[in-house]
């Protein structure tokens, strides 16, 4: 959408993002050096609107489609990663339930039991200020609709979830736990909202990775949790209609590196401009080989940003293979790219970088992490780039 309602809604989230950025980047200190959920910049969200940024503005939310989403927290990166990536978590399912299901094909009574079911969900988001994750990595299988192994028995009322989710980002920290799961002898995937605080919900496991470690993205168990008929988000048969019709939302992890590659060229800027907090040299900008580093950071930034949005701003329902191109060369580029830029900003600042006192150190941990994410990690998109033109169909 490029209407100017739209674009108000944009410039508004971004400028309140912007606004808090200082104090975000402020608070990545202590959630990595303690791997602790950002708590308080959550806080804030529910406080000034943006936790409900993509809630259809019918439903009380700001009505950011996914385009604004995209630019939205690609600001929020450029403070904090792991907010960002724990933010986009939350927004995933509002979108997958909101925009998204609004372009699949329902039948009326399919239709009319999802808008009371998500007018429900939208309604704790923006009056209770509920937190949504979306854990769906069980660490079997790289794609969207196939071997999740995670199962849900019906009973009376709902169903019994049995599973178990790696990488459970937010963990101890969000209301719902959004799971992939099948019903035994049933195809399609079901999206589960199971309560946090269910029977049998378990979060174990210790979490002390490289980067990103403010996400808490712990192992979640689930043992025979009950999850209400009222807590599947979409309806049966519409979670594979949206991975097959719409991957694009497989990308959405991708613009939280996006703005970490714009907060390492931030910092790094303000190093050669001699105005980094905590630095104990002077201005850099005059040298001549930090400046070659610096333009290339700067090139490799605005290929990442271009692509994304061509992306992203182009994305349509049924894309065809030419336009997914576009889509995993995206993902690829600004994964790849963070861990680039990251790498020549450590060569062009120096050894000071390597200081857990400046912020450097924290960004080049965190952009190494980006291309193993799935289900669009670099390697499942070059693979399908690998492929691509070359046979007569290649799986989305």
């Amino acid at each position: 959408m490029t209407s100017d309602t739209a674009l108000s809604v944009r410039d508004r989230l971004v400028a309140t993002v912007r606004a808090m950025g200082p104090t975000i980047a402020a608070r990545a200190v202590r959630t990595d050096l303690e791997a602790s959920f950002p708590t308080e910049n959550f806080a804030d969200f529910r406080t000034n609107g943006v936790l409900c940024a993509t809630v259809p503005a019918g439903y009380g939310g700001a009505g950011a489609t996914y385009a604004d989403y995209i630019r939205v927290s690609e600001e929020v990166g450029r403070y904090c990663g792991a907010t960002a990536l724990t933010f986009n978590m939350h927004n995933a399912t509002m979108l997958w339930c909101g925009e998204i299901a609004d372009h699949l094909d329902m039948t009326p009574a399919q239709r009319e039991h999802h808008e009371a079911t998500r007018a429900e969900m939208y309604r704790q988001v923006v009056e209770d200020g509920k937190i949504h994750s979306q854990p769906f990595s069980e660490g079997v299988a790289p794609g969207a609709t196939a071997g999740v192994l995670t199962r849900a028995v019906p009973v009376e009322g709902g169903w019994l979830v049995t599973g178990r989710k790696i990488f459970a980002s937010l963990s101890g920290s969000a209301d719902y736990y959004n799971v992939t799961c099948q019903v035994p002898g049933e195809d399609e995937i079901r999206l589960l909202g199971v309560p946090a605080d269910a029977d049998g919900v378990q979060i174990v496991d210790d979490w002390d990775p490289l980067g990103m470690r403010g996400t808490v993205s712990r192992t979640l168990l689930m043992t025979d949790a009950f999850v209400p008929h009222a807590n599947e988000w979409m309806p049966p048969g519409m979670y594979n209609q949206a991975a097959l019709r719409y991957p694009w939302m497989f990308l959405s992890l991708a613009p939280s590196y996006l703005g970490l590659t714009g907060g390492i060229l931030d910092v790094t800027a303000a190093y050669l401009r001699g105005e980094l907090p905590g630095m104990t040299t002077g201005a850099r900008r005059d040298n001549p080989v930090k400046q070659a580093g610096w333009a290339e950071m700067q090139l490799l930034h605005q290929q990442s940003r271009a692509l994304m949005y061509r992306a992203i701003d182009t994305a349509v329902v049924d894309p065809t293979e030419e336009q997914l191109v576009t889509g995993w060369a995206a993902a690829v580029t600004v994964m790849e790219n963070a861990a680039a830029v990251a790498s020549k900003a450590i060569r062009v600042c120096g050894g000071q970088s390597m200081q857990k006192s400046l912020p450097l150190e924290r960004m080049y941990r965190d952009a190494r992490l980006g291309s193993t994410m799935l289900p669009w990690s670099a390697e499942v998109c070059i693979e399908r780039l690998g492929r691509a033109r070359l046979y007569p169909e290649v799986d989305g």
